[in-house]
């Protein structure tokens, strides 16, 4: 394991990988457009609010199945036996099952600019990936992504929350303050290490998931730090220590 450097201010950078350092929620929007599909066969998709009836499926599934396209595609099942009283086919089904598995399949394309700025980052700081959901998608799409080499400690977590940070910042025996943290969900990459009194650099996506849409972190808080693109990461947290050293 990489020890922080005592002699920075800044003792360790993670980072999120769903979203921040490859595409993922393209893929998770595709299979419910698809999903959808399957269900027109059956009801008024417009009447039936089946993208508000999927979220609140998946939300009470999150503790039982976790997060991830296995979670995913079981809660589709589920909420297309709902929604369509019971009638829906046998064939309907697999197809539900068949979206799931493209979803695990999915091709992982780093985004824009993410190497270089990781490898710049982790020639000054220790750096640690931190990701959230299914230990055997994660663990494909890390390999996949071709990223590896960069992170010599990778965390695959099943939430990201307090406790969580918390954890690993002891397991690197480093206090909060000296701890950043790069992600696109303000609600599971933010919100929860600045409750520990850590930083956030929030790169937002394109495309979030409803769930991590909701958060509770003010646009003015003084250890949020915004980056549009990853290019920016470097400098951001470059001026994060400068700020606290």
């Amino acid at each position: 394991m990489t020890s922080p450097n005592t002699a920075s201010a800044i003792g360790l950078v993670g980072f999120d990988g769903d979203d921040t350092l490859w595409k993922s929620e393209d893929y998770y929007r595709r299979a419910e457009q698809d999903f959808e599909s399957i269900l027109g066969h059956y009801i008024d998709l417009h009447d039936a609010g089946t993208a508000r009836h999927l979220l609140k499926v998946e939300r009470r599934n999150l503790a039982v199945f976790g997060y991830g396209a296995k979670g995913m595609t079981l809660s589709m099942i589920e909420a297309a036996i709902e929604l369509t009283g019971e009638r829906i086919s046998a064939r309907h089904l697999h197809e539900i099952v068949e979206i799931g598995r493209r979803t695990l399949q999915h091709p992982v394309e780093v985004i824009d600019g993410v190497r270089e700025a990781v490898a710049a980052i982790a020639a000054r700081w220790p750096v640690v990936l931190i990701t959230k959901g299914d230990l055997f998608h994660q663990e494909q799409k890390i390999e996949r992504s071709g990223l590896r080499d960069l992170f010599p400690r990778i965390e695959i977590v099943s939430e990201k929350d307090p406790q969580t940070y918390a954890r690993v910042l002891a397991e690197f025996d480093l206090p909060a303050e000296r701890f950043v943290m790069v992600g696109n969900s303000l609600r599971s990459d933010i919100e929860p290490v600045l409750a520990l009194g850590s930083w956030g650099v929030h790169t937002p996506y394109a495309v979030t998931w409803a769930h991590e849409a909701e958060h509770g972190v003010a646009a003015d808080e003084p250890r949020l730090r915004l980056a549009d693109t990853a290019w920016q990461w470097p400098q951001v947290v470059a001026a994060i220590e400068a700020g606290t050293a």
